[in-house]
Protein backbone atom coordinates (compact mmCIF):
# COMPACT_ATOMS: atom_id res chain seq x y z
CA UNK A 1 0.00 0.00 0.00
CA UNK A 2 1.30 3.30 -0.89
CA UNK A 3 1.95 5.41 1.64
CA UNK A 4 -0.41 8.33 2.27
CA UNK A 5 -0.40 11.89 1.18
CA UNK A 6 -1.76 14.51 4.19
CA UNK A 7 -2.25 17.77 3.90
CA UNK A 8 -2.80 19.46 6.97
CA UNK A 9 -4.14 23.06 6.65
CA UNK A 10 -5.38 24.72 9.98
CA UNK A 11 -6.47 27.97 11.16
CA UNK A 12 -4.85 29.04 14.67
CA UNK A 13 -5.99 27.34 18.03
CA UNK A 14 -6.40 30.91 19.86
CA UNK A 15 -4.62 31.55 23.21
CA UNK A 16 -3.04 28.18 22.77
CA UNK A 17 -1.47 27.15 19.22
CA UNK A 18 -0.80 29.10 16.09
CA UNK A 19 -1.80 27.61 12.87
CA UNK A 20 2.11 26.09 12.15
CA UNK A 21 1.83 24.95 15.73
CA UNK A 22 -1.01 23.20 15.11
CA UNK A 23 0.23 21.42 11.60
CA UNK A 24 3.31 20.21 13.31
CA UNK A 25 1.27 18.81 16.54
CA UNK A 26 -0.88 17.07 13.72
CA UNK A 27 2.03 15.72 12.38
CA UNK A 28 3.61 14.01 15.13
CA UNK A 29 0.41 12.76 16.21
CA UNK A 30 -0.30 11.21 12.19
CA UNK A 31 3.64 9.81 12.11
CA UNK A 32 2.67 7.42 15.32
CA UNK A 33 0.70 5.40 12.80
CA UNK A 34 1.95 6.69 8.97
CA UNK A 35 6.09 7.69 10.27
CA UNK A 36 6.67 7.53 5.53
CA UNK A 37 3.52 9.92 5.12
CA UNK A 38 3.91 12.19 2.62
CA UNK A 39 2.29 15.29 5.05
CA UNK A 40 2.17 18.68 3.95
CA UNK A 41 1.86 21.16 6.28
CA UNK A 42 -0.11 24.63 4.76
CA UNK A 43 -0.83 26.65 7.58
CA UNK A 44 -4.31 28.62 7.12
CA UNK A 45 -5.49 31.86 8.26
CA UNK A 46 -8.39 34.42 7.10
CA UNK A 47 -6.73 37.56 8.31
CA UNK A 48 -6.45 37.93 11.48
CA UNK A 49 -4.25 37.44 14.12
CA UNK A 50 -2.35 34.24 12.67
CA UNK A 51 -2.08 35.76 8.95
CA UNK A 52 1.41 36.78 8.98
CA UNK A 53 2.83 33.49 10.39
CA UNK A 54 0.20 31.78 8.19
CA UNK A 55 1.44 33.41 5.11
CA UNK A 56 5.43 33.00 6.01
CA UNK A 57 5.30 29.50 6.73
CA UNK A 58 5.12 29.44 2.78
CA UNK A 59 7.75 31.47 1.99
CA UNK A 60 8.90 35.16 2.73
CA UNK A 61 10.44 37.30 4.87
CA UNK A 62 10.06 38.51 7.83
CA UNK A 63 10.96 42.12 8.76
CA UNK A 64 10.17 44.32 11.46
CA UNK A 65 9.72 48.06 11.52
CA UNK A 66 9.68 50.76 14.44
CA UNK A 67 6.31 52.55 14.71
CA UNK A 68 3.95 53.60 17.21
CA UNK A 69 1.45 51.30 18.86
CA UNK A 70 -2.26 51.96 18.83
CA UNK A 71 -1.81 53.75 22.76
CA UNK A 72 1.24 56.21 20.72
CA UNK A 73 4.07 54.71 22.42
CA UNK A 74 7.04 53.33 19.68
CA UNK A 75 7.30 49.71 19.25
CA UNK A 76 8.80 46.82 16.87
CA UNK A 77 5.82 45.90 14.90
CA UNK A 78 6.48 42.68 12.37
CA UNK A 79 5.61 42.73 8.91
CA UNK A 80 6.42 40.40 6.07
CA UNK A 81 7.72 40.50 2.30
CA UNK A 82 6.82 38.53 -0.24
CA UNK A 83 8.61 37.88 -3.75
CA UNK A 84 7.84 37.58 -7.10
CA UNK A 85 8.06 38.19 -10.86
CA UNK A 86 5.52 41.69 -10.01
CA UNK A 87 8.10 42.95 -7.00
CA UNK A 88 7.65 42.73 -3.70
CA UNK A 89 4.35 42.38 -1.48
CA UNK A 90 3.90 43.64 2.30
CA UNK A 91 2.23 41.72 4.68
CA UNK A 92 0.89 43.51 6.92
CA UNK A 93 -1.24 41.74 10.28
CA UNK A 94 -3.18 44.58 11.84
CA UNK A 95 -3.48 42.14 14.99
CA UNK A 96 0.02 42.24 15.50
CA UNK A 97 0.63 46.79 15.23
CA UNK A 98 -3.14 47.86 16.63
CA UNK A 99 -4.44 44.84 18.48
CA UNK A 100 -7.04 43.95 20.80
CA UNK A 101 -4.77 41.34 22.67
CA UNK A 102 -1.90 43.55 22.75
CA UNK A 103 -1.64 45.00 26.64
CA UNK A 104 -0.36 48.39 26.11
CA UNK A 105 -2.84 49.47 23.27
CA UNK A 106 -5.64 48.26 25.95
CA UNK A 107 -4.17 50.33 28.74
CA UNK A 108 -5.68 53.48 26.91
CA UNK A 109 -9.12 54.41 27.05
CA UNK A 110 -10.67 53.43 23.12
CA UNK A 111 -11.03 56.99 22.68
CA UNK A 112 -7.33 57.53 22.43
CA UNK A 113 -6.40 54.91 20.36
CA UNK A 114 -5.04 55.45 16.74
CA UNK A 115 -4.23 53.68 13.51
CA UNK A 116 -1.38 56.03 12.85
CA UNK A 117 0.96 52.76 13.45
CA UNK A 118 -0.53 51.00 10.22
CA UNK A 119 0.12 53.90 8.27
CA UNK A 120 3.47 54.48 9.38
CA UNK A 121 4.34 50.11 8.44
CA UNK A 122 2.71 51.11 4.78
CA UNK A 123 4.84 54.85 4.49
CA UNK A 124 8.19 52.58 5.80
CA UNK A 125 7.63 50.01 3.38
CA UNK A 126 7.08 52.69 0.45
CA UNK A 127 10.15 53.74 1.45
CA UNK A 128 11.72 50.23 0.75
CA UNK A 129 9.94 50.30 -3.35
CA UNK A 130 7.15 48.24 -1.69
CA UNK A 131 3.80 49.27 -4.16
CA UNK A 132 2.17 45.84 -3.27
CA UNK A 133 0.13 45.31 0.16
CA UNK A 134 -2.01 42.52 1.65
CA UNK A 135 -3.38 43.92 4.84
CA UNK A 136 -5.43 41.67 7.23
CA UNK A 137 -7.90 43.67 9.03
CA UNK A 138 -8.75 41.13 12.12
CA UNK A 139 -8.75 41.63 15.54
CA UNK A 140 -7.77 45.60 15.71
CA UNK A 141 -7.98 47.28 19.27
CA UNK A 142 -9.06 50.61 17.47
CA UNK A 143 -12.16 52.91 16.24
CA UNK A 144 -11.38 55.36 14.12
CA UNK A 145 -12.46 55.08 10.63
CA UNK A 146 -8.47 54.70 10.05
CA UNK A 147 -8.27 58.47 10.61
CA UNK A 148 -4.50 57.73 11.66
CA UNK A 149 -3.34 55.51 8.89
CA UNK A 150 -4.66 58.65 6.71
CA UNK A 151 -3.06 61.15 8.86
CA UNK A 152 0.61 59.16 9.06
CA UNK A 153 0.13 59.25 5.26
CA UNK A 154 -0.01 62.81 4.48
CA UNK A 155 -3.86 63.81 5.38
CA UNK A 156 -4.29 66.53 7.12
CA UNK A 157 -7.37 67.48 9.50
CA UNK A 158 -8.21 71.17 10.82
CA UNK A 159 -11.13 72.35 13.23
CA UNK A 160 -13.56 75.83 12.88
CA UNK A 161 -10.06 77.84 13.45
CA UNK A 162 -7.58 76.22 10.58
CA UNK A 163 -5.66 74.29 13.69
CA UNK A 164 -4.48 71.18 13.08
CA UNK A 165 -6.31 68.33 14.94
CA UNK A 166 -4.88 65.07 15.40
CA UNK A 167 -7.27 62.84 15.06
CA UNK A 168 -8.42 60.08 17.38
CA UNK A 169 -11.77 59.02 17.90
CA UNK A 170 -12.47 62.17 20.92
CA UNK A 171 -11.30 64.44 18.31
CA UNK A 172 -12.72 63.77 15.39
CA UNK A 173 -15.90 65.25 15.99
CA UNK A 174 -13.88 68.73 15.98
CA UNK A 175 -12.75 68.27 12.56
CA UNK A 176 -14.23 70.88 9.86
CA UNK A 177 -11.86 69.84 7.31
CA UNK A 178 -9.76 67.51 5.66
CA UNK A 179 -6.98 67.77 3.22
CA UNK A 180 -5.50 65.04 0.80
CA UNK A 181 -3.41 67.52 -1.37
CA UNK A 182 -0.58 66.05 0.84
CA UNK A 183 -1.25 62.70 0.59
CA UNK A 184 1.86 60.34 -0.23
CA UNK A 185 2.13 60.61 -4.26
CA UNK A 186 3.73 57.14 -4.29
CA UNK A 187 -0.06 55.47 -2.84
CA UNK A 188 -1.40 56.35 -6.65
CA UNK A 189 0.56 53.74 -7.98
CA UNK A 190 0.04 51.19 -5.19
CA UNK A 191 -2.09 48.24 -5.26
CA UNK A 192 -3.72 47.08 -1.64
CA UNK A 193 -5.69 44.09 -0.92
CA UNK A 194 -7.96 43.82 2.54
CA UNK A 195 -8.20 40.43 4.14
CA UNK A 196 -11.47 40.55 5.51
CA UNK A 197 -15.04 38.49 6.47
CA UNK A 198 -16.30 41.32 7.84
CA UNK A 199 -19.33 42.93 5.82
CA UNK A 200 -20.58 45.81 8.23
CA UNK A 201 -20.68 49.27 6.91
CA UNK A 202 -18.83 52.15 8.90
CA UNK A 203 -21.43 53.47 10.59
CA UNK A 204 -25.34 52.70 11.66
CA UNK A 205 -26.98 49.65 13.69
CA UNK A 206 -24.36 47.36 12.36
CA UNK A 207 -21.64 49.67 11.70
CA UNK A 208 -17.76 49.27 13.43
CA UNK A 209 -18.85 51.19 16.82
CA UNK A 210 -22.04 49.65 17.38
CA UNK A 211 -21.00 45.83 16.35
CA UNK A 212 -17.33 45.85 17.35
CA UNK A 213 -17.11 48.57 20.09
CA UNK A 214 -18.04 47.47 22.73
CA UNK A 215 -15.46 44.43 23.10
CA UNK A 216 -12.75 47.06 22.65
CA UNK A 217 -13.81 48.87 25.38
CA UNK A 218 -16.77 51.10 24.04
CA UNK A 219 -19.32 51.85 26.70
CA UNK A 220 -23.17 51.50 25.90
CA UNK A 221 -24.05 54.99 26.36
CA UNK A 222 -21.51 56.14 24.20
CA UNK A 223 -21.74 54.19 21.04
CA UNK A 224 -24.20 56.42 19.49
CA UNK A 225 -21.86 59.70 19.81
CA UNK A 226 -18.76 57.80 18.09
CA UNK A 227 -20.78 56.41 15.79
CA UNK A 228 -21.88 60.28 14.88
CA UNK A 229 -17.79 61.16 15.26
CA UNK A 230 -17.21 58.51 12.77
CA UNK A 231 -20.11 59.62 10.67
CA UNK A 232 -19.44 63.38 10.35
CA UNK A 233 -15.34 62.25 9.68
CA UNK A 234 -16.12 60.35 6.57
CA UNK A 235 -18.49 62.73 5.43
CA UNK A 236 -15.75 65.29 5.17
CA UNK A 237 -12.56 62.59 3.95
CA UNK A 238 -15.39 61.11 1.13
CA UNK A 239 -15.68 64.74 -0.04
CA UNK A 240 -12.12 65.77 -0.02
CA UNK A 241 -11.40 62.75 -2.34
CA UNK A 242 -14.03 62.34 -4.13
CA UNK A 243 -15.09 58.97 -2.92
CA UNK A 244 -18.30 57.16 -1.55
CA UNK A 245 -17.38 54.20 0.25
CA UNK A 246 -18.17 54.02 3.68
CA UNK A 247 -21.31 51.61 2.93
CA UNK A 248 -19.46 49.55 1.02
CA UNK A 249 -19.19 45.80 2.70
CA UNK A 250 -15.96 45.53 4.57
CA UNK A 251 -15.88 49.40 5.54
CA UNK A 252 -16.46 49.33 9.34
CA UNK A 253 -13.77 46.23 9.86
CA UNK A 254 -10.88 46.86 11.93
CA UNK A 255 -12.98 49.78 13.34
CA UNK A 256 -12.88 51.74 10.45
CA UNK A 257 -9.99 51.28 8.98
CA UNK A 258 -11.80 48.88 6.04
CA UNK A 259 -13.35 52.32 5.33
CA UNK A 260 -9.63 54.12 4.96
CA UNK A 261 -7.94 51.79 2.68
CA UNK A 262 -10.96 51.73 0.34
CA UNK A 263 -10.47 55.76 0.02
CA UNK A 264 -6.78 55.10 -0.67
CA UNK A 265 -8.21 52.06 -3.47
CA UNK A 266 -8.17 49.28 -1.55
CA UNK A 267 -9.80 45.97 -2.74
CA UNK A 268 -11.39 44.07 0.12
CA UNK A 269 -11.67 39.97 -0.65
CA UNK A 270 -12.54 37.09 1.89
CA UNK A 271 -9.51 36.36 3.87
CA UNK A 272 -8.80 32.53 3.49
CA UNK A 273 -9.28 32.56 -0.07
CA UNK A 274 -5.99 35.07 -0.53
CA UNK A 275 -4.14 32.55 2.23
CA UNK A 276 -5.18 29.65 0.48
CA UNK A 277 -3.66 30.89 -2.47
CA UNK A 278 -0.62 32.42 -1.58
CA UNK A 279 0.27 29.35 0.56
CA UNK A 280 -0.48 26.96 -2.55
CA UNK A 281 -3.36 25.11 -0.69
CA UNK A 282 -4.24 23.49 -4.32
CA UNK A 283 -1.54 22.27 -5.62
CA UNK A 284 -1.00 20.68 -2.46
CA UNK A 285 -3.83 19.15 -2.57
CA UNK A 286 -4.07 17.73 -6.25
CA UNK A 287 -2.58 14.44 -5.43
CA UNK A 288 -3.04 14.21 -1.49
CA UNK A 289 -5.67 11.40 -0.15
CA UNK A 290 -6.81 13.07 3.43
CA UNK A 291 -6.89 16.93 4.17
CA UNK A 292 -6.99 17.84 8.03
CA UNK A 293 -7.98 21.23 9.30
CA UNK A 294 -9.13 22.83 12.34
CA UNK A 295 -9.92 26.20 14.33
CA UNK A 296 -10.71 26.89 17.78
CA UNK A 297 -14.08 26.57 17.92
CA UNK A 298 -16.29 25.35 15.22
CA UNK A 299 -20.20 26.82 15.22
CA UNK A 300 -22.29 27.89 12.61
CA UNK A 301 -19.83 30.47 11.23
CA UNK A 302 -17.33 28.35 10.10
CA UNK A 303 -19.54 27.35 7.50
CA UNK A 304 -19.39 31.05 6.59
CA UNK A 305 -16.15 30.91 4.86
CA UNK A 306 -13.83 30.72 7.82
CA UNK A 307 -10.71 28.97 7.13
CA UNK A 308 -11.71 25.23 7.75
CA UNK A 309 -14.66 26.10 5.60
CA UNK A 310 -12.64 27.28 2.58
CA UNK A 311 -9.90 24.41 2.59
CA UNK A 312 -12.47 21.93 2.89
CA UNK A 313 -13.89 23.37 -0.17
CA UNK A 314 -10.98 23.32 -1.92
CA UNK A 315 -10.17 19.72 -0.88
CA UNK A 316 -14.21 19.10 -2.52
CA UNK A 317 -13.34 20.59 -5.52
CA UNK A 318 -10.28 17.62 -5.30
CA UNK A 319 -12.62 14.80 -4.67
CA UNK A 320 -10.31 14.98 -1.42
CA UNK A 321 -11.91 13.93 2.33
CA UNK A 322 -11.74 16.79 5.02
CA UNK A 323 -11.80 16.04 8.57
CA UNK A 324 -12.07 19.10 11.34
CA UNK A 325 -10.38 18.88 14.69
CA UNK A 326 -11.46 21.82 17.10
CA UNK A 327 -10.94 23.13 20.34
CA UNK A 328 -14.61 22.57 20.87
CA UNK A 329 -17.88 22.15 18.52
CA UNK A 330 -20.62 23.52 19.04
CA UNK A 331 -23.23 20.60 18.99
CA UNK A 332 -26.25 22.47 17.47
CA UNK A 333 -24.09 22.99 14.88
CA UNK A 334 -22.99 19.33 14.14
CA UNK A 335 -25.03 18.11 11.61
CA UNK A 336 -24.35 21.34 9.04
CA UNK A 337 -20.31 21.18 9.61
CA UNK A 338 -20.99 17.11 8.80
CA UNK A 339 -22.30 17.86 5.41
CA UNK A 340 -19.17 19.45 4.87
CA UNK A 341 -16.36 17.41 7.03
CA UNK A 342 -16.06 13.78 6.86
CA UNK A 343 -15.32 13.36 10.56
CA UNK A 344 -15.68 16.51 13.11
CA UNK A 345 -13.58 16.04 16.11
CA UNK A 346 -12.78 18.19 19.43
CA UNK A 347 -9.87 18.00 21.26
CA UNK A 348 -10.25 17.30 25.13
CA UNK A 349 -10.50 13.49 25.72
CA UNK A 350 -12.15 14.00 29.22
CA UNK A 351 -14.05 16.67 31.48
CA UNK A 352 -11.47 19.41 31.18
CA UNK A 353 -11.18 22.95 32.14
CA UNK A 354 -10.53 25.74 29.48
CA UNK A 355 -7.64 26.52 30.98
CA UNK A 356 -6.51 22.81 31.03
CA UNK A 357 -7.13 22.65 27.28
CA UNK A 358 -5.37 25.67 26.36
CA UNK A 359 -2.40 24.72 28.70
CA UNK A 360 -2.15 20.78 27.06
CA UNK A 361 -3.43 21.68 23.23
CA UNK A 362 -0.11 20.38 22.08
CA UNK A 363 -0.57 17.12 23.30
CA UNK A 364 -4.13 16.56 22.73
CA UNK A 365 -3.78 17.82 19.15
CA UNK A 366 -1.28 15.03 18.25
CA UNK A 367 -3.29 12.30 20.53
CA UNK A 368 -6.25 13.61 18.32
CA UNK A 369 -3.88 13.31 15.41
CA UNK A 370 -3.09 9.86 16.11
CA UNK A 371 -6.73 8.41 16.78
CA UNK A 372 -8.23 9.85 13.12
CA UNK A 373 -4.97 8.28 11.54
CA UNK A 374 -6.10 4.56 12.93
CA UNK A 375 -9.47 5.17 12.19
CA UNK A 376 -8.67 6.36 8.20
CA UNK A 377 -5.85 3.40 8.38
CA UNK A 378 -8.59 1.11 9.54
CA UNK A 379 -10.90 2.16 6.84
CA UNK A 380 -7.83 2.31 4.13
CA UNK A 381 -7.18 -1.50 5.12
CA UNK A 382 -11.20 -2.26 4.93
CA UNK A 383 -10.50 -1.27 1.23
CA UNK A 384 -7.81 -3.23 0.36
CA UNK A 385 -9.62 -6.55 1.09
Amino acid sequence: MPHPVIVLAPDKFKGSLSAPAACAALERGLRRVFPQADVRARPMADGGDGTLDAILAGGGERHVATVSGAEGGRRAMPYGLLHDQGGDIAVLEIASIVGITDPQGMAVPVQQRSTVGVGELMRACLDAGVRRFIVGLGGSSTNDAGAGLLHALGVRCTDARGEEVVPVPRTLASVARIAFDRLDARLAGCEITVLSDVDNALTGARGATAVFGPQKGVRADNVVTLDAALAHFAKLAEAACGKNVQDRRGAGAAGGLGFALMLLGASVTPGAEVVADLIGLDAALADADWLITGEGRSDEQTLAGKAPWVAAKRARALQVPASLVAGAIDPAALAMLSTVFAGCFALPDGPLSLEECIARADALMADRAEQLARVWQGARNAQQR
